[in-house]
């Protein structure tokens, strides 16, 4: 049923010319990363208490992500805050990296910044939006969870800065990595051609 419904909300909202198998699906979103940060399990000596600090302070820095599981792609952008013109930006780096003569349908959730308007000046993207409150279907979310546990967590941060340096660190180790980045975010439903 949701290959379906995924299919064909494809054919309604990309150009008439475009045809499936010039299609790059991509899975974007953004979480917010900074000093109230999440805590993780530790490694420790067997009957010891770890410590882990959790900052009080309110410095954050948005990061937004998308990823192009059929080929390995991803494009982020860090902000320190969320609106229409950091959108219409991201859509735009996602818009120079698609191949001349293909297509990038970008999926993502119906966050208020998350307009069709901030694809229109792009000829080669189109957005689709998923249901409310269904996180499950996107897979950046799991990446999300990823940078945590592995690079985010258990840290301290001075600043924004240091935030974003870090944030930084963090996507460019996802990215370098295409089988990881294939094997958190593929999923079977988004293959058009089947």
């Amino acid at each position: 049923m949701l290959l379906k419904k995924f299919k064909l909300a494809t054919i309604l909202h990309t150009p008439f010319n475009v045809m499936h198998e010039d299609i790059d699906v991509w899975f974007q979103d953004e979480a917010r990363f900074g000093q109230q940060n999440n805590t993780t399990r530790l490694w420790a000596a067997k009957g010891s208490r770890p410590r882990a600090i959790r900052q009080q302070q309110f410095e954050y820095a948005y990061l937004f992500g998308a990823v192009c599981p059929g080929t390995g792609k991803t494009e982020a952008l860090i902000t320190p805050f969320v609106n229409k013109e950091a959108m219409t930006q991201h859509m735009k780096q996602i818009s120079e990296v698609t191949e001349h003569g293909r297509h990038a349908v970008v999926i993502m959730d119906g966050a208020g910044w998350h307009t069709f308007d901030t694809a229109q000046p792009f000829d080669n993207v189109t957005l689709i939006k998923l249901p409310p409150y269904s996180p499950e279907l996107n897979p950046i979310e799991q990446v999300w969870q990823w940078l945590r546990q592995r690079h985010l967590s258990n840290r301290t941060f001075s600043g924004y800065e240091e935030i974003v340096s870090a944030c930084t660190t963090a996507w460019n180790k996802f990215r370098a990595d295409v089988k990881t980045v294939r094997s958190i975010c593929s999923r079977d439903w988004i293959n058009l051609t089947r």
